[in-house]
């Protein structure tokens, strides 16, 4: 072996050892970087399961506290929801120098919960706002005073506008429409149905729950085929298999809730608890309803009727549209995330990210049993309040008195309320209305 052999042999050792060095640190940095990505995994395994826990535990004393606190749960999701989405979009350096964008989108949101809140007020508490004097102005007149408020906002928008930044501030303006319309106006919803009744606010969201939750336990176990590119874990065998479980879960958990009154009566008390509780004649369909059986299944399954609530039939739709409908509020929200080149809407929750990431479907799910309520099961006639309302919002008032005279002669001569009863009412009455021959 000459000179230049030797040489070469050598600096071709000692480059293989230079590469085994290097390989073995490579390898060495690479297990501390699987150690340390394995304890980030754990750690926000636990911070999730213990705010999980947490969520949860916070729910249901919210709900077994009563109504009113359930509402302002509502209230605030949707609040901490709407900051976040609108807050997708900012520019700190420009909000700087404009520093009323972030007023006007509150301004925006406080305008729109007083319409829609104003709205519920209206409607579930009529027997006290329409005799109030206080109230009966605000009543009469909250529509008119709503669309006012929101056009000094518009037209403050308008003035606010400056050169360069139009784009900003008009992508600032649709982003916050957006999400009035999408978050705080299904929003209303979920609390007209705290309003119908507990049942009807809890079970559509113990469904979304379930479907998400089966939906990646079957994605898991079946999973093959992607559903949504939005969502690339997200697949079809989860997706069906979600639905199956939902329905079944959903039948069982209607049954259970439809036995407890402060579940399924609608609120006549906001003071009410699980503890002081509540009390109504149940809605028929959450009464025991005899069914008769097909008759080509009657010789297979031996019997001609089965007994189940009616609740339970409508189950399967809300089930049905909580896992085939409502997950795609979530890839909505996935696809927004996108566009913004964002992982979480925030970090409001630890380990969860943002509300927005754990209530996109909620809305949409809490809008739909509202209309279904309302369509198929509501049981509402007209009422004395609902009358009340129209006589003090449409008639005048003298019209209003002549109503108080005909009903007052009506009671006496019904014999609901002694002559003299009349005899005082009579006195405030004008005298066009006392000649009328059906009140002598």
């Amino acid at each position: 072996m000459d000179e230049d052999e030797v040489v070469e042999a050598v600096a071709t050792e000692k480059n293989s050892i230079v590469d085994g060095r290097n390989k073995a640190e490579s390898a060495a940095s690479n297990t501390v970087a699987e150690t340390a990505e394995r304890q980030k995994k754990k750690q926000n395994f636990i911070v999730r399961t213990i705010w999980t826990l947490v969520m949860i535990a916070g729910f249901f004393a919210l709900m077994f506290a009563g109504h009113v606190w359930m509402i302002a749960l509502v209230a605030l999701i949707q609040t901490l929801t709407f900051r976040e989405v609108v807050q997708i979009a900012s520019e700190p350096s420009l909000d700087k120098q404009l520093p009323f964008t972030k007023a006007l989108n509150w301004y925006y949101l406080a305008t729109t919960v007083f319409f829609l809140n104003g709205e519920s007020v209206l409607y579930y508490f009529q027997n006290i706002v329409f005799v109030d004097k206080y109230f009966v102005t605000f009543a009469v007149h909250h529509r008119f005073i709503s669309y006012c408020l929101y056009l000094m906002g518009f037209v403050f928008f308008v003035m606010s506008l400056q050169k360069g930044h139009y784009r900003f501030q008009f992508t600032q303006f649709c982003i916050t429409h957006m999400t009035l319309l999408l978050v705080v106006g299904q929003a209303y919803f979920v609390i007209r149905n705290i309003l119908n009744g507990m049942y009807w606010f809890f079970l559509p969201a113990s469904l979304v729950i379930t479907n998400d939750i089966f939906a990646y336990l079957c994605g898991m176990a079946f999973g093959r085929t992607p559903l949504t590119q939005l969502s690339p874990k997200k697949t079809v065998e989860g997706f069906i298999g979600a639905w199956f479980f939902t329905v079944l879960i959903g039948i069982g958990l209607s049954e259970i809730l439809s036995r407890y009154q402060y579940m399924i009566c609608p609120v006549t008390d906001l003071s009410a608890n699980a503890f002081s509780g509540l009390h109504c004649v149940p809605n028929t369909v959450f009464v025991d309803h005899t069914y008769a059986i097909p008759q080509y299944l009657r010789n297979l399954l031996h019997r001609e009727t089965f007994v189940a609530r009616p609740i339970q039939l409508h189950t399967i739709i809300l089930a049905t549209f909580a896992s085939l409908i409502a997950p795609f509020g979530g890839f909505f929200a996935s696809g927004l995330k996108r566009t913004f080149h964002i992982k979480d809407f925030g970090n409001t929750i630890p380990g969860h990210g943002g509300i927005t990431d754990r209530m996109d479907c909620q809305f949409l799910m809490g809008f739909f049993a509202f209309m279904y309520y309302d369509t198929f099961i509501s049981d509402r006639h007209l009422t004395a309040s609902v009358l009340l309302q129209q006589a003090v919002k449409q008639l005048t008032a003298e019209q209003q008195l002549e109503l108080l005279a005909g009903l007052s002669r009506y009671l006496v001569v019904s014999e609901r309320i002694p002559d003299t009863a009349f005899s005082c009412i009579e006195n405030f009455i004008p005298e066009h209305l006392r000649s009328w021959d059906y009140l002598r």
